[in-house]
């Protein structure tokens, strides 16, 4: 079986001809893909993942950080000093981020694809370092409200700018990988934010404050001066990459084509893109997919801390017990990412890890008189979750033909995915401590959410495959249209 037959299917033409030389070295005879003297495929390719994948990783881990360390900082007494224990405050300023993260997620992809990404993600990256900053400076309950919308509006084009931006480097079957270790970084961001916050804590009364506020201040402090140096270090996409010789760039530009088609980077994104991206109801169930696992991630992330605290642990202890699940995660989820790559397969990859989530939440729900078990299923649950996430979005981004359509599809699988964080802040209601019942019940119903809809993905694209399989290769179309349809051309073949 040839390379093409590998990422298209046995029974399908591939999407151009291909070919390789008596070297193995491969080849696009339309396209004139041949890898440059200098080099090999396995040497480009490691060259771009130490140009692309350190960056973001340490950018979104520092976002996710961020993000969550509120959680960090409500067991140092945040919600005491602030006056907002009672009638859900404390869950109201969660949720107030989620609001400019949704809406802005498409504006934000397209204006990373008109501003470049070095430029956009830099400058988002300082201004939600500056604001947790401020989020540490707050002195009631309004000024901790402004601090997290805008730290969701700053926040908004990490993580699809970033999914987007890896999905414009490598091929598909090369994708998983990389995607589940830029996601990992939110595991990381969990066991370093508990590493963190436990010596951070210890500041508590230094120069008058408390220690919630030397871990807002320190973090985003630390995000700041980081952002400075990205501006500089933050990749941009193949076809501008100064770091890679012309032939480098025309190389990787024509395996993308190969694998892909071509990506229309020179065109610019308009509105009738957007919406004729939602015309394929595949878009949709994207959304959907993504949906189901956030509710289960987002509670595991902002209260897990409370939750291993009700187990008797003081605030120290509760720090660095959050830690081994996130690591454990993390593990859990390369390994995944491996069998899937080396498989060229998702949808199995991504049904079994969900499996996982809801044995913990099962675990969560029927046991509440032996902590350790219950500590036990906390791995559970962030394994499953941490590790199913990466793989659905790979899954759903990858098969996305096209700089536009993957812009706005990817976009819009995080923005509508993350509605789920909003249910997930409600979920978990410090009235329901310590046993958290309806929490995990709606995470155990989002998850099965997750399965159906990555499910119905998978036959909604093995029916396609297979309906051009059938109808066999159109030749009424030019390149340019075929551009334009993206991974609507009947030449292309999804992934499984």
């Amino acid at each position: 079986m040839t390379e093409a037959e590998k990422v298209h299917g046995a029974d399908s033409p591939p999407q151009y001809p291909y070919g390789t030389d008596e070297t193995g070295i491969e080849y696009d005879d339309d396209l004139g893909a041949v890898c440059p003297p200098h080099t090999t495929e396995r040497r480009l390719v490691n060259k771009i993942d130490w140009h692309v994948l350190p960056f973001l990783c340490i950018m979104y881990l520092l976002a996710f950080l961020d993000r969550v360390n509120i959680s960090n900082a409500n067991v140092f007494g945040l919600s005491e000093d602030l006056g907002i224990v009672e009638d859900n405050k404390y869950n109201n300023a969660l949720v107030i981020f989620f609001v400019p993260y949704i809406l802005f997620e498409i504006p934000s992809n397209m204006l990373l694809k008109k501003l470049k990404p070095h430029i956009w993600l830099s400058a988002c990256m300082f201004l939600f370092g500056l604001t947790t900053v401020c989020q540490g400076l707050v002195q009631n309950y309004s000024g901790l409200l402004a601090t997290r919308f805008f730290l969701g509006l700053f926040e908004t084009g990490m993580f699809p700018g970033c999914f987007y931006l890896i999905g414009m480097w490598y091929r598909r079957h090369e994708a998983q990988r990389r995607y589940s270790f830029f996601f990992s970084s939110t595991t990381l961001a969990g066991a370093f934010g508990g590493l963190l916050a436990s010596a951070i804590g210890k500041m508590d009364g230094m120069r008058g404050y408390g220690g919630w506020r030397w871990i807002f201040i320190l973090e985003g402090t630390l995000t700041c001066v980081v952002s400075l140096s990205f501006f500089f270090l933050i990749p941009s996409f193949p076809e501008e990459a100064k770091w890679l010789q012309s032939s480098e760039r025309e190389y990787i530009a024509a395996r993308l084509r190969l694998d892909q088609g071509r990506s229309a980077v020179e065109r610019k994104i308009t509105f009738q893109d957007v919406k004729n991206v939602f015309k394929d109801p595949k878009i949709v169930v994207g959304g959907f997919m993504y949906l189901g696992l956030i509710v289960p991630a987002y509670g595991y992330a902002y209260f897990s801390p409370a939750i291993i605290n009700s187990y008797g642990y003081s605030p120290i202890q509760t720090q660095l017990h959050s830690v081994p699940p996130w690591a454990a995660a993390f593990a859990f989820a390369m390994i995944i990412a491996y069998a899937s790559d080396k498989s060229r397969h998702r949808f199995l990859f991504a049904i079994f890890p969900i499996c996982v989530c809801i044995a913990g939440f099962a675990i969560l729900l029927a046991v509440h008189d032996n902590t350790h078990v219950q500590y036990a299923a906390l791995f559970l649950v962030a394994m499953g979750a941490y590790a199913a996430m990466p793989v659905i979005v790979c899954f759903f981004n990858m098969n996305l033909g096209g700089h536009h359509r993957r812009a706005v599809g990817t976009a819009w699988q995080v923005g509508f995915g993350n509605i789920g964080g909003i249910i997930a802040v409600y979920a978990f209601l410090k009235k329901d401590a310590p046993k958290y019942i309806p929490g995990y019940s709606i995470s155990i119903a989002f998850v099965c959410l997750s399965m159906l809809a990555t499910t119905l993905y998978f036959l909604m694209c093995l029916r396609q495959n297979r309906n051009r399989d059938k109808a066999g290769r159109d030749l009424s179309l030019s390149e340019s249209e075929k551009t334009e349809m993206g991974d609507m051309s009947p030449d292309y073949r999804y992934m499984l």
